[in-house]
């Protein structure tokens, strides 16, 4: 397998900003992480596997409801059409657990054997309904719509010697993960990074990567083909990854299905004056260049 496409060239300064080039635009898929829990009682009737399934079933019910009422009241656009279609794409979401949190089996006075859950799920959308709007760049400018980000390359396709540039923008503050996979399937970290700690970014604003603190370069050199730059976004912290510093740059440890499933461990939050449950919101969005000789 050849390693990698692009030459992480590392530089002993700080990279000079650049202004920003229109390129191809990818949005990204959205999404609502939570932690919930829930119960089933075995009764005269079930089995251990049926009542622990049944409680899985009850708690990941409550997430796809808990998810639709957040999306339901933090979205406030003007556009009521678009407010309307995104609503309704959380109300016919899928749900799909990330990790159990805690689990265990409990005697209640009454209903007798218990089984209680605790799982981190994320609730999806239905993308065939929200395909009307996802890509627009109403939700881009729109904060009070949910999480929205978008990722562009100056280039779509690259010779030898010329350097790639990422660009991002979302529509309220996000914490973000920049992976870049080569033609390999090796996994790079590029932010956060060894001299870019902070991978906060702020609603409204292009960012370029790399710039500023950054100490790397992408410079197009063989082996050449198709390669990826993902970007995972969230209102809250990123789950952390298995990583091993290479000069500028982190080679990532995990694979690419453990890099989906740590990253959406993100940290969840309750909302300052509010009474419901700590929501997240993610959204994911990736980006396919192409080199050449």
């Amino acid at each position: 397998m050849k390693r990698t496409t692009f030459l992480l060239i590392i530089i002993l300064f700080l990279l000079p900003s650049h202004g920003w080039a229109q390129g191809v635009n990818t949005y990204g898929q959205g999404s609502v992480i939570l932690e919930v829990e829930g119960h089933a009682c075995m009764g005269d009737d079930k089995s251990r596997k049926e009542t622990r399934l049944m409680a899985i079933t009850e708690t990941k019910r409550k997430a796809a409801e808990m998810a639709l009422t957040h999306i339901s009241s933090e979205t406030r656009m003007k556009d009521f059409a678009v407010t309307s279609d995104i609503v309704d794409a959380y109300s016919q979401a899928k749900v799909k657990i990330i990790e159990e949190k805690e689990n265990g089996w409990f005697t209640d006075k009454f209903a007798g054997e218990c089984y209680r859950t605790k799982l981190k799920l994320e609730v999806i959308p239905d993308l065939d309904r929200l395909s009307k709007v996802i890509n627009k760049d109403t939700l881009i400018e729109e904060p009070n719509a949910p999480l929205a980000v978008k990722l562009w390359t100056n280039k779509e396709s690259y010779r030898v010697g010329e350097k790639i540039k990422i660009y991002l923008r979302g529509n309220k503050p996000f914490y973000a993960r920049i992976v870049y996979r080569d033609v390999s399937g090796t996994l790079t970290q590029l932010i956060p990074n060894p001299y870019r700690n902070d991978n906060y970014f702020n609603g409204g604003v292009t960012y370029e990567i790399p710039s500023g603190n950054d100490r790397f370069e992408l410079q197009v050199s063989p082996p050449f083909g198709k390669e990826n730059v993902i970007l995972y976004t969230s209102t809250g912290d990123l789950g952390k990854l298995d990583l091993q510093q290479t000069g500028g740059v982190y080679v990532i440890q995990d694979s690419s299905k453990g890099v989906e499933t740590k990253t959406r461990g993100v940290a969840i939050t309750q909302k300052t004056g509010s009474s419901g449950p700590g929501v997240a919101e993610f959204s994911e969005a990736a980006t396919t260049v192409s080199t050449t000789k």
